[in-house]
């Protein structure tokens, strides 16, 4: 159903930018060394790890905003993934080992607004831009990912 990598694994003590990190254990709760400011709006089992697609980042990037991985909170920057197959219910193997499963999408919030034009934050809305969103996923098998690690959309 389709194969990327991992090109980026980011954490951070709370807030954005998520900083990069060659490899993470990943609980039920998330990926380990990695904390949310507003447990309201972040975090817990149904939303352990976001994930976000580099071309994404890239396209976004064409368009003049000022974004990188990491830098809207997502813990996993994936590439070479089919991300409009990317849709709640869907699950991903990562590594050997890593079983997620998508639960939803993100709301952007107004914390991430530096990395887009004018603060636009909302262009990666799923409901104004689809297809521009990230995702946030629960952990259905734990285990450590990797930087390059081999990320499989599965039926």
């Amino acid at each position: 159903m389709g194969s990327g990598r991992i090109v980026q694994i980011s954490v951070s003590p709370g807030g954005v930018p998520k900083r990069p990190v060659e490899a993470a254990e990943v609980t039920a709760t998330g990926v380990a060394g990695d904390a949310q400011r507003d447990l309201r709006y972040h975090g817990g089992p149904e939303r352990a790890v976001c994930l976000f697609a580099l071309e994404t980042i890239r396209a976004l990037r064409a368009e003049g905003h000022p974004i990188e991985p990491g830098h809207i909170g997502e813990n996993l920057t994936l590439e070479g993934i089919d991300w409009a197959a990317v849709t709640p219910g869907v699950r991903l193997l990562l590594g050997e080992d890593v079983l997620l499963e998508v639960t939803r999408y993100t709301s952007p919030c107004a914390n991430i607004r530096a990395s887009f034009m004018g603060g636009d934050y909302a262009r990666v809305s799923q409901t104004r831009h689809p297809g521009a969103s990230r995702v946030y996923a629960r952990v259905v098998r734990t285990g450590t990912v990797r930087r390059g690690d081999p990320v499989r959309l599965l039926p």
